[in-house]
């Protein structure tokens, strides 16, 4: 379903922000505009913000801080931690131009550390921070259908929901501040024991002569179901892997749950080892193939 065929609950128009318009933030700030809000953005790249507000009628400005300006709500999808201090904090960050009792919303999949270092920062100026990350990738963002995992309290998550399920499905407070990215954390710990598990499989079925096609379609109905599978599973088959989450996003999210995972003791071998599987994937210039491409090392 496209932005233009989405029917909206009725949310009382608001002013918003948001902040990065990559291939998640850009659909995702549209549904906003789309609801009905007035919603301004800003773009590391000042054309690509100047693109989306002549598309949807929104407004762009150079800085996060004149953005963020008279938003009640300021959302925010970037690449990384240094990315996401980069626009909220220093005399051009979004919360030294937020009004006191905004909430800024972080969309960015990032440390639990920077999500608390920046809720403990928004505090101290009378503002909100909620740590919230999506799943679902750029398919789910275009059609509006992002799982949304948060950390924060609960008040401000209470006055965001309603705006957000603009483009969510699902839209869950977790627990405390972090809580949203540590969700995102063994959501992306699941994907990588799941995506090598199917690689391991298709190579296996074509090596022995299987029609794998066929196999995907008979054990889908059965319980090595998954959304990898589903989604995945033809295309891996195919050899095609040009779409998608990229390898180098998946080894970011890896680094993070595996520094994280030193500090609370877990043991993740599968984990860790996939990781260094998506590493050979790298070296074979895969960086910006889906994570699916894993595959690619087996055959």
């Amino acid at each position: 379903m496209s932005i233009a065929e989405r029917s909206y609950d009725t949310v009382p128009p608001q002013s918003v922000a948001f902040l990065g318009l990559g291939v998640m933030g850009y659909p995702m700030a549209g549904h906003l505009a789309r609801a009905g809000h007035k919603v301004t953005v800003y773009n590391r790249t000042f054309a690509k913000a100047q693109a989306w507000a002549k598309e949807f009628g929104g407004t762009a400005k150079a800085t996060p801080r004149e953005a963020a300006q008279g938003a009640s709500i300021v959302f925010a999808c970037v690449g990384n931690d240094d990315d996401l201090r980069s626009i909220t904090l220093g005399a051009d960050g979004a919360l030294a131009g937020m009004q006191p009792g905004a909430i800024f919303v972080d969309h960015t999949t990032a440390s639990a550390d920077v999500a608390r270092e920046l809720y403990g920062a928004a505090r101290n100026l009378g503002l909100a921070f909620v740590d919230a990350p999506v799943s679902g990738g750029q398919a789910g963002a275009q059609n509006g259908a992002l799982t949304v995992m948060c950390g924060g309290d609960q008040a401000a998550f209470d006055a965001v929901k309603p705006m957000a399920m603009a483009f969510s499905r699902a839209f869950t407070l977790m627990g405390g501040s972090g809580a949203g990215q540590l969700t995102k954390m063994v959501n992306q710990i699941c994907i990588a024991g799941l995506v090598q598990g199917l690689s391991e499989a298709i190579a296996f079925g074509q090596k022995a002569g299987l029609n794998m096609e066929q196999v995907l379609d008979v054990i889908g109905k059965g319980a090595a179901q998954s959304w990898q599978m589903d989604n995945r599973g033809k295309t891996m088959v195919a050899d095609k892997f040009d779409f998608g989450f990229a390898v180098d996003w998946m080894r970011k999210d890896l680094g993070l749950v595996l520094d994280e995972a030193k500090r609370n003791g877990a043991r993740l071998p599968v984990t860790a080892l996939v990781d260094q599987f998506y590493a050979d994937v790298q070296a074979m210039g895969g960086n910006r193939l889906d994570t699916s491409s894993l595959i690619k090392r087996l055959r």
